[in-house]
């Protein structure tokens, strides 16, 4: 896959973390969706690092999928524990 499928990963598995995590995040729309691209790279990174499942070359694959919405969810979890406070 190339940098843009990535991207575009990401984008879109920023948007189901935040549908699967609700909730008023300090970064809004913007953050959240920095936050899952940023979690496609490193969910697919740890992927094929320590767990042993090389992400595909396929960005259907179901896999990849999950390394980047897993990924981001742990990235908006941690933004959140970090920066949730700082709206108040």
């Amino acid at each position: 896959m190339t940098i843009i499928s990535w991207i575009i990963l990401g984008l879109l598995a920023g948007a189901v973390a935040k549908l699967l995590l609700p909730g008023r995040d300090p970064g809004g729309l913007v953050g959240t969706t920095l936050i899952g691209v940023a979690g496609a790279f490193i969910g697919g990174w740890i992927s094929a690092r320590w767990l042993d499942r090389p992400i595909a070359e396929d960005f259907y694959d179901g896999t990849t999928w999950v390394a980047a919405i897993g990924g981001s969810l742990v990235l908006l979890i941690a933004y959140r524990i970090l920066f949730g406070h700082s709206r108040d």
